[in-house]
């Protein structure tokens, strides 16, 4: 089975000509228009092996990072030592260079990327803790105030960032891991947020301030990712993959913000509380919906099930109440799910031309990018 990515390649390497891989995109897409036009396809496996490379790969770099931890130094002399996330992400770019751009394989270039990106954040951020361990000891609160050490822990965080979005931007550039894009976008959210934190310089008062930053940044994130849609609305490259990926680090930043400042992470949510939850779920149907990304409903999945359930207590069904709110979440996302296609249909009919132009057409077929 040949993916459009390996089709891509060989253009570039001039194995095939345009012309030829048009006529060849256009056999497949004959062949499969009977298939349904709302499949959201990306690529994670290519076949089992890569379950077998997948695994192994962890196995290897749980036992590297073991293995280099007990190198010096380390926080507080029991602590992480930097060595660890440096010797992961030297040993995940490595293995790289072969199973992603060699043998192309999906899941491993996945794990492997995490694998550098984390690295290099740890890395960067254990250091800067023994560095500011080294100068001001390991008390840190104590010596120079909780002040001080909120900015400097915001600032280890800032740090830490910057070198994985780089190191995301290099990998990006190497092997164009569709992931990538959005580690690094993730990569640049902790950056904005640890500024904001030294700006703030209070941890107690940070909160707040700080979910709402991130809301902001989910907003941005989810930008992006249209951004990313839109230029392959058809779904057919590998800009597509990318843009499943931001919107799957969007969906929490948008939807966790928003249910823990409605108070329903901290276990009292009220009636009216969990009304607003549910009633802002339908909308972030209706809008995953429209631009057909199933993300922003998986991801806030758990707190609508948590809002249903306080819900049918109030009411009096306290032994049913998870049964009851399992059925209905249950029945109303087979619905959706099944009659997906004649959704977007209605919900993309009064939308301005422009608009519906930029997002996925409902009568697309499924081609895998």
């Amino acid at each position: 089975m040949y993916s459009e990515a390996d089709i891509e390649s060989a253009v570039v390497a001039g194995a095939i000509t345009p012309d030829v891989a048009a006529r060849l995109r256009d056999h497949i897409a004959r062949e499969r228009a009977g298939l349904p036009a709302d499949e959201e396809h990306f690529r994670l496996l290519t076949g089992f092996n890569d379950i077998f490379v997948g695994l192994a790969s962890v196995i290897l770099l749980v036992a590297i990072g073991w293995l280099a931890q007990q190198i010096p130094p380390r926080i507080e002399g029991v602590g992480p030592s930097p060595f660890a996330g440096f010797f992961v992400a030297a040993t995940a770019w490595g293995l790289a260079e072969f199973f992603t751009r060699k043998r192309r394989m999906a899941l491993p270039s996945i794990i492997l990327l995490l694998a550098f990106v984390g690295g290099i954040f740890v890395t960067v951020g254990v250091s800067g803790v023994l560095l500011v361990e080294q100068m001001f000891g390991p008390d840190i609160g104590d010596r120079v105030g909780e002040r001080m050490a909120w900015t400097l822990a915001s600032s280890v965080l800032a740090a830490s960032g910057a070198a994985a979005a780089a190191a995301a931007w290099i990998h990006w550039r190497r092997f164009k891991v569709p992931i990538t894009i959005a580690a690094g976008t993730a990569a640049v959210a902790a950056i904005i947020v640890a500024l904001v934190g030294m700006a703030i310089g209070d941890q107690s008062a940070s909160r707040d301030i700080i979910l709402a930053v991130v809301l902001l940044l989910g907003l941005g994130v989810f930008a992006y990712a249209m951004w990313w849609d839109a230029s392959d609305v058809r779904r057919e490259t590998r800009r597509s993959d990318v843009a499943f990926w931001l919107h799957l680090l969007a969906a929490p930043m948008i939807v966790h913000p928003v249910f823990t400042l409605l108070g329903l992470t901290d276990g009292g949510a009220s009636v009216g509380a969990a009304t607003i939850v549910i009633a802002l779920y339908i909308l972030l149907g209706l809008a995953a919906v429209a631009v057909d990304r199933r993300a922003l409903l998986v991801s806030a999945l758990a707190y609508v099930l948590w809002a249903l359930n306080d819900l049918f207590q109030t009411a009096g069904a306290v032994e049913l109440s998870l049964a009851l709110t399992a059925l209905v979440i249950g029945s109303a996302l087979l619905m959706l799910s099944a009659f997906w296609p004649q959704t977007r249909r209605v919900i993309l009919s009064p939308l301005p031309e422009g608009m519906r132009a930029r997002l996925a057409p409902v009568d697309r077929v499924a081609v895998s990018a």
